[in-house]
């Protein structure tokens, strides 16, 4: 396997660093959810915290989303607000090992909040999910609100990607990945394919496990699991 010819794009995690910054809005902290009405109610600490959707408009007329791709071109050297690179910013370790196996160039995490994004893109705190295991509703992405997620993966790139990620979060995937030309692969656990494209590739991990693409992508770093 020549790790330099493969990208790996696995799906983001709900478990995050409590360190991670904040983008700020008025003086306050702002938390990214799927739904910042539901989130306020609940909010325990409304002084320090303001709830947002990605798409929300941010005062300076751009949307957050527009911003935080900004502030990762306006200060990729200096970071004054201490966000995360994506690799960093979730707590299991898994994430780490696929950046020491194949570079954070060719890895990437398909985010509930913000689409495909590069494992070294500075990303804030957010709390959006695809999981319907997930008990607080204003986390769960669901259909009705527009979300323009972003998508950093090159589509003209001649690289093998290879998709590690729960059931949930396969069709935003070959949503996001629709043009790009290379050898695309998805992983998936489940008894029964899931419906796919033509031009993907369907390999089933043995074994049923929660969060079982951990063990996928552990293997996939290590060069234990075939992908030829």
């Amino acid at each position: 396997m020549n790790r330099e010819n493969i990208i790996v794009v696995i799906s983001c995690a709900g478990s995050k660093h409590l360190s991670a910054g904040h983008m700020i809005q008025d003086r306050k902290k702002v938390k990214f959810v799927a739904d910042p009405e539901e989130a306020q109610k609940k909010a325990v600490d409304r002084e320090s915290i303001i709830y947002r959707h990605p798409d929300d408009p941010a005062d300076s007329g751009l949307s957050w989303r527009e911003e935080l791709v900004k502030y990762n071109k306006d200060h990729a050297l200096d970071n004054p607000l201490g966000l995360f690179p994506a690799w960093k910013l979730y707590k299991n370790s898994t994430y780490r090992e696929l950046v020491y196996a194949f570079g954070n160039q060719n890895v990437f995490i398909l985010s509930a909040g913000w689409g495909i994004i590069s494992a070294d893109f500075l990303t804030p705190a957010y709390d959006i999910t695809f999981s319907k295991k997930v008990k607080e509703k204003y986390k769960k992405r669901e259909g009705g609100k527009c979300y323009k997620d972003l998508s950093m993966l090159p589509e003209d790139t001649l690289k093998k990607v290879v998709f590690l990620g729960s059931q949930d979060y396969i069709p935003l995937f070959f949503h996001l990945t629709k043009n790009v030309v290379s050898e695309k692969i998805v992983f998936y656990n489940l008894k029964d394919k899931p419906d796919a494209p033509e031009d993907y590739q369907l390999r089933r991990f043995p074994g049923f496990a929660l969060n079982w693409y951990y063990r996928c992508a552990k293997k996939l770093a290590q060069g234990n699991l075939n992908i030829d």
